[in-house]
């Protein structure tokens, strides 16, 4: 039990101290971006008592997509590089959509 503890501090002393780097510090400020984003969805939709999506959600989403894509590209990632660039593509796309219209529709 005492070797298991031992290798869970070890592995947990190398990803959050040996390879802390500016690029570990872009990850966690992309993912405050996602973090955001559903906060600020949360608390519109607790102000309208419904499902609300703001227009800071996509703009949140681009910014943190964005983000996590250098990031992913960084790290040589093929899997989270193909999730965030087309995650990237529907978020900037409904942005586009908002802007276009001049408002967020809420009929499907």
């Amino acid at each position: 039990m005492i070797e298991l503890i031992h290798s869970i501090g070890g592995y947990l002393h190398d990803v959050f101290v040996i390879k802390f780097d500016g690029w570990v510090i872009l990850g966690f400020v992309a993912q405050a971006f996602f973090t955001m984003r559903f906060v600020v969805q949360w608390i519109a939709s607790e102000r309208a008592r419904a499902s609300v999506i703001p227009v800071a959600f996509w703009f949140f989403s681009i910014g943190g997509g964005l983000l996590l894509l250098i990031y992913a590209l960084y790290r040589r990632d093929p899997v989270f590089i193909a999730g965030q660039a087309l995650g990237l593509v529907v978020y900037i796309r409904n942005l586009y959509f908002i802007l276009l219209n001049g408002k967020q529709s809420s009929q499907p």
